[in-house]
């Protein structure tokens, strides 16, 4: 329920620094909140006020379910890190990069703060949302808000159970949290969104075996199909990578179906979380480049983006530390990335609580490689072993 209620980060520094609930347990409801931040010193300080506060109203509204498991993530786009921490980026943060190939287009779309917000309650989601964007009142700009749903037994709008791929406890740590190869921000994150649309007609259209040969699995029983028969340009053959020993390289995804009957909108709001963002840039050139170049993912003939955007995602000690103007004397924000005694919360015993896993002596492991892998999340993709 807490910002600190997630795994804290193998091989970070000592003490390791608290992370933010990017490896937290999937959950029913999500908001997935994209805003921008107008240019002027008012509205940084409204957005330094606010990842100053987050924790408490995260507590407040939390406290009415305990159950829930609430938790939001905060992630700062490039232009905004650069307005409040100076020049200094983490090593892997930039604009998201589009992608164009033939009639498919990964679109880069504005965003300078992303708040994703998890619970089993919509309704607590909803509430966290509207403090947050109160707080931020005129500092905000344009806005994408989505609101996403557990659609039957984890299962996409197109038919199929979103995933059973993602890494859990000690694997979702190493997969997701910065270590050694970027010590001053280590404890952080780096998250891609993207909000894809499905012709439902077009694809319903399919027969089964050619919609199960797009996916890579079966769609009654969620089986990946044997490698001797599967095609090369399955979703999931593409969006696994491996890196130089053979290993593939995982990232976390918690994505949600989302959509309007009344308008005949059905879509699904990839959010993928890693340590680098090289994996999640690596699938996509390989679904929507193909690979080889040519051999693309099928599923983006009935599927496309609408948004996307790259985030940095903070530790906590981090974000608290931005509501620190260095402009007025305070601490630099990239020599705080500690975990201080006063950040645990009695609230972390609650059931189905943010932390699953804490500390561990996993190694940091190498930089993040150049070759990665894990799947991106439109058909099978998001780990239902995590639902508690």
């Amino acid at each position: 329920m807490t910002l600190d209620g997630a795994p804290q980060p193998a091989g970070g520094p000592a003490p390791q620094a608290v992370t933010q609930p990017v490896a937290a347990p999937l959950t029913a409801a999500a908001i997935f909140l994209v805003v921008t931040v107008r240019p002027g010193q008012a509205s940084e300080t409204a957005v330094r006020d606010l990842s100053g506060d987050l924790g408490g109203l995260l507590r407040a509204v939390g406290f009415r379910d305990l159950g829930a498991a609430l938790t939001c993530v905060m992630g700062f786009g490039a232009d905004l890190w650069d307005r409040l921490a100076g020049p200094d980026r983490p090593a892997g943060l930039h604009p998201f990069r589009e992608i164009r190939a033939d009639d498919r287009h990964a679109v880069a779309t504005p965003g300078d703060l992303l708040f994703h917000i998890r619970a089993d309650r919509m309704d607590l989601c909803f509430e966290l949302a509207t403090h947050i964007t109160r707080r931020l009142g005129d500092a905000m700009g344009t806005v994408d808000e989505v609101h996403g749903f557990r659609y039957f037994d984890d299962r996409d709008l197109i038919g199929f159970v979103d995933g059973t791929e993602n890494p859990t406890g000690q694997d979702a740590v190493g997969a997701t949290v910065i270590g050694a190869e970027d010590p001053a921000y280590a404890g952080g994150s780096y998250v891609i969104v993207q909000k894809y649309l499905h012709d439902l007609a077009k694809w319903n259209a399919l027969r089964t075996e050619e919609q199960e040969n797009i996916i890579g699995r079966t769609k009654l029983d969620d089986i990946e199909l044997d490698d001797a028969v599967k095609p090369t340009f399955a979703h999931n053959a593409l969006t696994t990578v491996v890196d130089e020993d053979g290993e593939e390289v995982d990232i976390v995804r918690d994505n949600m179906p989302f959509g309007s009957a009344a308008n005949g909108e059905y879509g699904t709001y990839f959010i993928g979380y890693a340590r680098s963002p090289q994996t999640i840039e690596l699938m996509l050139t390989n679904m929507f480049v193909g690979r080889p170049p040519g051999n693309y993912d099928r599923l983006l003939d009935v599927s496309r983006a609408v948004t996307g955007s790259l985030f940095f995602v903070p530790s906590v000690p981090l974000l608290e530390s931005l509501a620190d103007d260095p402009a007025d004397g305070g601490p630099d924000a990239a020599s705080t990335d500690q975990a201080s005694p006063d950040q645990a919360s009695p609230d972390q015993s609650g059931p189905r609580g943010g932390s699953t896993d804490a500390g561990g002596d996993r190694p940091a492991g190498p930089p993040a490689p150049s070759d990665s892998a894990g799947s991106l999340g439109i058909g099978s993709l998001r780990g239902v072993t995590q639902h508690g």
